[in-house]
């Protein structure tokens, strides 16, 4: 019998399909579960997306929401609130693979390293650590399609996506070009990620414990998912209010609004940073991040997976043939 530290649950080690937990293929199937949700729930938001990179870039044009809209529709139709779509679906689809994958991956080591005395102890440190070097790697993946995606977006004229965007922009601006924005993403979605997969961790502990007081086998997948998405709604709304002025650095950035970060920082204002697009992201992120985790957890149970929260500590006290 296998026992998670840290958590008042235990499993066996193995999935009723037959999956191992920290095998290869387990870390398998949350890379594509998480590539699954991230790209798919990021396509279903990119009207939203477009507004909001354009209310960053163009503040004085696009001063809310409701104008927006209307701006949008005025000027692009029903073309323009979908410009930037494959970015969206390739893009985070990429990251959400390396981040929930990766996440999954490193919680497992870094459990490892701290040792079955210490982990329980230090779960929160553990979060920070594996939510970090996931994000790190995903990032580099999201980038050069992050890249493309804004200048679609805000630049109408400039590609019709993905297949005309990318060798644009590495003849005007080599592969550089393609890394622009990596610093930026880094001070955006690092904070979000610690925050989020922090957050969430710690709200599905809360959640067994003192609300629903049962072990998470005990409960119905419907409780199970119902977990997952009231935490993942929680750790959303956290993580968007941390990352918005990154957000709109990196907007500025890429839009060549300003040549660097402090000049951005300058242009925008140290109020703007923090209140520019955070309605419109509010919007978007609570619901996306709900929607992703819901799906990923779907996923790992349809594969015979536990849904996810805990740290990834796993001794062999017995092992039972």
């Amino acid at each position: 019998m296998a026992t998670t530290m840290g958590m008042a649950e235990e499993y066996d080690g193995r999935c009723k399909e037959g999956l191992r937990l920290f095998s290869p293929g387990y870390y398998g199937v949350c890379a594509i579960g998480g590539m699954l949700s991230a790209g798919a729930t990021h396509l279903a938001i990119t009207p939203l997306d477009v507004l909001k990179v354009n209310m960053q870039v163009n503040p004085a044009k696009y001063n809310s929401i409701f104008s927006g809209f209307s701006v949008l529709w005025k000027e692009q139709g029903i073309v323009g609130l979908w410009r930037g779509w494959a970015g969206k679906l390739y893009g985070y689809g990429a990251q959400g693979g390396c981040k929930f994958g990766l996440y999954e991956y490193f919680k497992k080591t870094y459990s490892d390293a701290f040792g079955p005395n210490v982990a329980g102890r230090q779960r929160t440190w553990i979060y920070f650590l594996s939510s970090a070097s996931a994000q790190v790697i995903a990032d580099v993946a999201l980038c050069p399609f992050e890249a493309v995606k804004v200048r679609v977006q805000t630049q109408p004229n400039y590609a019709k996506g993905l297949i005309d965007g990318f060798p644009k922009l590495y003849a005007a601006e080599g592969l550089p070009g393609f890394y622009r924005g990596l610093a930026p993403l880094w001070a955006r979605n690092l904070p979000f990620s610690i925050l989020m997969f922090s957050t969430f961790e710690h709200t599905v502990d809360l959640l067994y414990h003192n609300v629903i007081q049962r072990k998470k086998e005990d409960c119905s997948r419907v409780q199970q998912l119902a977990i997952t998405c009231t935490a993942g709604y929680v750790a959303g709304s956290v993580g968007t209010v941390v990352s918005n002025p990154a957000d709109n650095v990196v907007a500025s950035l890429y839009n060549k609004k300003a040549e660097n970060v402090f000049q951005a920082v300058k242009n925008i204002g140290l109020v703007n940073l923090f209140t520019r697009s955070l309605p419109i992201r509010a919007a978007i992120v609570g619901p996306v991040i709900t929607m992703q985790w819901c799906l990923y957890d779907t996923i790992k149970l349809l594969t015979g997976l536990p849904t996810s929260g805990g740290v990834g500590y796993v001794v062999e006290t017995e092992h039972i043939s």
